[in-house]
């Protein structure tokens, strides 16, 4: 059944509360005075500040509070008007905003990234979840607004495909919340709607015949986000959200336990966990404790 918008909203900001806990936890392990891998029980000492995952997921969010789908050139306004230096943003998405903030068309902007080849970094997929979310109800349409997202940022097919393949997988996680949902599930719906990428389709394949295996197993195979690619981060992060679908802080954990990105593959997992898991999934502690979301997202 298609959902109200005040239901899309409520799933998607579901999602980001996930996203953004997930985000912030896992950035407090790289400020940490002992930097090497955290016990599995390992609690950082507060406040937990977000980074650019979480700043521009809000972003995404604001847009389809305000239209209801993803208008680019709306987004693309938000993205450069609340890029704050300070959440540690990559240096391709620093260059292309900008250049937004100059005047510059951000379509022109993303293509000629990186000598014309377009990033294939993480960050589109990184602050998607709320999206998928968002459009539980047709997995189609949350493949579509997930590229429309993407492209922004991200001309490279790579960039694209890690998008989508959060995005659907948020999105079926969301409609069949209250359910349980088998892990292969989770990534094949993912594969059937990722039509672009090669690498990071390879990766998903290769994860599903990682689902028994523990979190360092996986990464060795799939890649922690150590490169800060689409490729070498979003089929790890699918593994560990499918795999851990029903336990929010067992799949944010399994972030920080294999090193890499840890930010970001936390942001992805808490993302579409917490679009899966009703909102009290969330420890109440960890939600205390994260930064407070931005005024400007006006929710």
């Amino acid at each position: 059944m298609a959902l109200a918008q005040d239901e899309r909203l409520a799933l998607a900001f579901r999602s980001l509360t996930g996203l953004s806990v997930g985000d912030a936890f896992g950035d407090q392990f790289f400020l940490l005075p002992n930097r090497g891998l955290p016990a599995a029980s390992a609690v950082p000492p507060g406040p937990w500040n977000w980074s650019d995952d979480t700043e521009m997921a809000c972003s995404v969010m604001a847009v389809l509070n305000q239209y209801g789908r993803i208008d680019q050139d709306a987004l693309a306004a938000s993205f450069a008007d609340h890029m704050d230096v300070g959440r540690r943003y990559g240096v391709g998405a620093l260059e292309l905003l900008t250049r937004i903030r100059r005047g510059d068309h951000w379509q022109r902007a993303s293509r000629e990234l990186f000598d014309g080849g377009g990033s294939y970094g993480n960050g589109a997929a990184m602050r998607v979840a709320p999206l998928g979310a968002h459009f539980a109800d047709g997995l189609d349409r949350a493949a579509a607004e997930a590229v429309l997202s993407a492209e922004i940022t991200h001309a490279n097919p790579e960039g694209v495909a890690g998008a989508v393949a959060v995005a659907v997988a948020a999105a079926h996680v969301a409609s069949r919340r209250g359910e349980p949902v088998e892990p292969a599930e989770v990534i094949e719906t993912a594969l059937e709607r990722t039509t672009m990428g090669e690498y990071v389709r390879k990766g998903m394949h290769r994860s599903l015949r990682l689902l028994d295996r523990s979190p360092e197993e996986a990464a060795r195979e799939l890649g922690n986000g150590s490169r800060i690619s689409a490729q070498d981060t979003v089929p790890y992060a699918l593994w560990a959200a499918a795999t851990r679908l029903t336990d929010y802080e067992a799949a944010v954990r399994a972030c920080p336990l294999v090193g890499g990105d840890m930010d970001t593959t936390a942001a992805i997992v808490g993302g579409i966990v917490g679009a899966h898991l009703p909102a009290d999934a969330v420890p109440a502690s960890w939600l205390e404790t994260r930064e407070p979301l931005p005024d400007w997202l006006g929710l």
